[in-house]
């Protein structure tokens, strides 16, 4: 019998690394788009546009409704990747620089790991841990020593006297927007989890397509609710921005993050994302002309030193019927 020349773990990565890549630029495309949208708007429009190209992939395949089995884990996975995150993270970056959220998305790989395990069955050994809690440490007292500093952008981000304002308020040594970028860290943690174990079963674009449709009614009034009037004058950098998340972080990414998880596991391939830090300042300072100064870097280099070293712990996962 002839040996494979990739393993399933070595898959699982390859296929994960590919998302994470499409992934990296999806806060600085965030924070293009908020610059002439509301927030909540680009959340939710990105959502709408995402679940118009899920539905014709489903339809032209024919792809069979999930049974009602699998009902909760959609509902779990659009919490987490399809209101959460875009919801979240699009209110901090309308007064965080895309650079200061990547470092604290760095920790979603730690997250996803301790949810993974928590509720499917996967099991880090001891040095996993030790240095999933190191990593998620080092992100918390970056946040809280540049908490209030706002990282460059100025009250004006903010437009005076809008909601997005209090934003820029500090709780301590951190600011509301960075509360956000945890928040949304929690819940795609949740969502990562939660739609790599039923790609499992449903296959990977599959579940990201099925949680798009599922959600795509809900969020519809909404949208409608937060559109104002932003969309007349917006700018094509900021349309091209929203077109982006739509197709890209929402949608075509997920077909092979989640593809990677159903092959290597939810915990394994999660550590692919040790990269999307890095490609996300990069995008940051060649998109963004943002300036990313060296506290950053340190913190970034010595929270992917406690992620390479969680790659290299062993994972023992739950047999899948």
């Amino acid at each position: 019998m002839t040996k494979p020349l990739l393993s399933r773990d070595t898959k699982g990565l390859l296929l994960a690394f590919v998302g994470v890549m499409i992934f990296s630029a999806t806060l600085p495309a965030t924070r293009i788009a908020v610059r002439d949208f509301d927030p909540i708007w680009v959340a939710l429009a990105r959502v709408e546009i995402a679940a118009v190209a899920a539905a014709g992939l489903l339809l032209f395949y024919r792809i069979p409704i999930p049974g009602r089995e699998h009902y909760r884990a959609l509902m779990l996975t659009a919490i987490g990747v399809v209101l959460g995150f875009p919801i979240l993270t699009s209110i901090a970056m309308k007064t965080s620089t895309a650079s200061h959220g990547a470092v604290i998305v760095a920790i979603l790989p730690i997250m996803t790991a301790l949810v993974a395990a928590l509720r499917n069955g996967e099991r880090p050994s001891r040095a996993f841990w030790i240095a999933s809690m190191a990593g998620t440490c080092l992100v918390v007292i970056y946040a809280w020593l540049r908490g209030g500093a706002q990282h460059g952008v100025t009250a004006a981000a903010a437009s005076g006297g809008s909601w997005a304002a209090t934003l820029g308020a500090s709780l301590g040594g951190f600011t509301l927007g960075d509360l956000a970028m945890l928040g949304a860290v929690l819940l795609a943690a949740l969502g990562y989890a939660e739609g790599g174990k039923l790609a499992k079963v449903l296959g990977g674009w599959q579940t990201i397509a099925w949680t798009l449709v599922f959600s795509a009614p809900v969020l519809l009034l909404p949208m409608f609710w937060f559109a104002g009037d932003s969309w007349r004058t917006a700018s094509v950098p900021a349309w091209g921005a929203l077109f982006y998340l739509a197709m890209f972080s929402q949608f075509i990414g997920f077909f092979f993050w989640y593809g990677g998880m159903a092959i290597g596991g939810v915990a394994r391939a999660s550590q692919a994302q040790l990269t999307q830090l890095f490609g996300t300042l990069f995008i940051s300072i060649w998109l963004l002309g943002e300036q990313v100064d060296a506290m950053t870097w340190l913190i970034a280099a010595a929270v992917m030193l406690a992620v390479v070293a969680t790659r290299r712990a062993p994972i023992l996962r739950a047999a899948v019927a």
